[in-house]
């Protein structure tokens, strides 16, 4: 069973920089598309950005297209986050997650192709 480990998030002022890490263990997550999602206050957990397992494909949000970038190191069983010129509507719980089946095509935004998640860091934007 593999866990999910994010850290990284904080409070930034509005235009600033935050690089958000997940590290995995248990088992490697070389062979799984990996995805970042977010959940504001109030709101549903909604997609952010998803890389596949060779990291040749990413997928991204309309809100991060531009801003965000999803990279990963599957030597050291992580995946990152890159946010510039954060908003304050970025403000929300990031959790990062593990695609349900290895070796799975085009990255996916749908929660549902996700089974496991990390339990979150905050990210708080100020205007």
């Amino acid at each position: 069973q593999v866990q999910l480990v994010e850290s990284g998030g904080g409070l930034v002022q509005a235009g600033g920089s935050l690089r958000l890490s997940c590290a995995a263990s248990g088992r490697t997550v070389s062979s799984y598309t990996m995805g970042w999602f977010r959940q504001a206050p109030g709101k549903e957990r909604e997609f952010a950005a998803a890389i596949s397992w060779r990291g040749g494909s990413t997928r991204y949000a309309d809100s991060a297209k531009g801003r965000f970038t999803i990279s990963r190191d599957n030597a050291k069983n992580t995946v990152f986050l890159e946010m510039n010129s954060l908003k304050p509507e970025d403000t929300a719980v990031y959790y990062c997650a593990a695609d349900r089946q290895p070796n799975s095509g085009l990255p996916s935004g749908y929660p549902a192709r996700y089974d496991t998640w990390g339990q979150g860091t905050q990210v708080t934007v100020s205007s």
